[in-house]
């Protein structure tokens, strides 16, 4: 089998062409695989579109050279504050709120807005010799040999490679031609996400509102500008979404409380499906999963994106180091040891995520009484607070060089 690169990448979004950079940076010639034609962001308009970048992750981006085009368009989080709560009616008295000063490490992450993080991402794909972009083309076909593996694109071009791994999201195809498939449950939830616009500065804080019907997630953007995350149950959302925008900003007033003063909307609203949706395995042979092809999470807790670059670190450092010490980095074994360094982190946050939406959509009222106390408990704890924070920030557990700002 004569193959074109070491390794294919199927799935041009955000954790691809990251991938990609970390796979080149080590000394693999890669294939960028993108069903999507190659956009221009140059000049793109703000469309709403927004991601909390963790304190780890922003150490990756550094170690891959993409800091500096990001730097002066990333809005860091210094505080965060949970609370629990109704429409209309405030936030409970009893409240957790973290303080980026409790951090020695400094802010526990950043705001980025889509178009910035993914204008750096295809900009270093295409100055690096290492990689080279497909762009517009659907991967129809994969075939495994025991020394390589091969895709068909719709062309019907056949590109070949020791490795093939599949960052093309939740319905990842390359998952579904291998076999593996996925566990989970719908939560009867639809995440309404929109970036808004008020009076009064938001100070770098982070809000995480718990309501009855799923939580609310107001999150800094440069300037007078945050970006939410409001999950509804289905119905609720979908009345939310056929309304237009000056209506849907007379539903979103109530629940979102005046403490930023006056509220405007300030670009494209979107809506998702909200579902658990976690990969049986991670791999299978000469073949990985990466990011939301391994595992889609809930995302009261932000932490979609860093989930799956951390996929990417580990990913890396496994098959990077794999090949130093002279092995077929794409065996069974290498593949495992990625594997089982991403699973545990993986089911805990999955696990997390689970226990804190169903604890905190609903309006029981000795469960509210019960969760405001938590809250309250653990904001008083320095310690216990301080743990909650490094978790938030991506600092805890077993991490890739590249989540230490280190090259691999």
């Amino acid at each position: 089998m004569q193959q074109q690169s070491d390794i294919i990448i199927v799935g041009g979004g955000l954790n691809g062409p990251a991938l990609a950079l970390a796979l080149a940076g080590g000394g693999f010639s890669v294939t960028l695989i993108d069903a999507l034609p190659l956009a221009d962001l140059r000049g793109a308009a703000f469309d709403g579109r927004a991601y909390a970048i963790a304190l780890a992750s922003q150490r990756m981006m550094t170690a891959l050279g993409l800091w500096p085009a990001l730097a002066d368009h990333a809005q860091p989080i210094l505080d965060i504050v949970a609370s629990d709560g109704r429409p209309g009616e405030g936030a409970s008295p009893l409240f957790l709120h973290f303080d980026h000063h409790e951090l020695e490490e400094g802010p526990m992450g950043y705001m980025i807005e889509d178009r910035f993080l993914r204008r750096a991402l295809l900009q270093a794909v295409a100055d690096h010799p290492g990689i080279k972009a497909i762009n517009g083309r659907q991967v129809k076909a994969q075939e495994v040999a025991e020394t390589g593996v091969t895709v068909t694109l719709d062309g019907g071009k056949r590109l070949s490679a020791g490795l093939l791994v599949g960052c093309d999201g939740r319905n990842s195809g390359t998952a579904k031609r291998a076999g593996i498939s996925r566990v989970g449950h719908d939560y009867m939830q639809t995440a309404l996400v929109a970036a808004i616009g008020h009076e009064k500065p938001h100070n770098g804080v982070a809000h995480q509102f718990f309501m009855p019907s799923g939580p609310l997630g107001i999150l800094p953007l440069p300037g007078n500008v945050s970006s939410i995350v409001w999950a509804e149950t289905c119905e609720r959302a979908a009345y939310l979404s056929a309304l237009d925008d000056a209506a849907f900003m007379a539903e979103l007033r109530p629940a979102f409380g005046d403490f930023l003063g006056s509220l405007h909307l300030a670009g494209v609203r979107f809506s998702y499906d909200l579902k658990l949706s976690i990969a049986e395995r991670f791999v299978a042979p000469r073949l990985a999963l990466v990011g939301d092809a391994a595992h889609g999470l809930h995302p009261l807790a932000g932490q979609g994106l860093n989930l799956g670059f951390r996929d990417v670190a580990a990913l890396a450092e496994t098959l990077i180091m794999a090949r130093r010490r002279g092995e077929d980095f794409a065996t069974p074994l290498v593949l495992r040891r990625y594997q089982q360094w991403r699973r545990f982190d993986t089911s805990t946050m999955a696990i997390a995520t689970e226990g804190i939406n169903r604890l905190f959509s609903n309006d029981n009222p000795i469960l509210r009484l019960g969760r405001d106390l938590g809250l309250g408990a653990v904001n008083a704890i320095p310690g216990l607070r301080r743990s909650f924070m490094r978790t938030a920030a991506g600092l805890q557990g077993e991490l890739p060089k590249l989540m230490h700002g280190r090259e691999i």
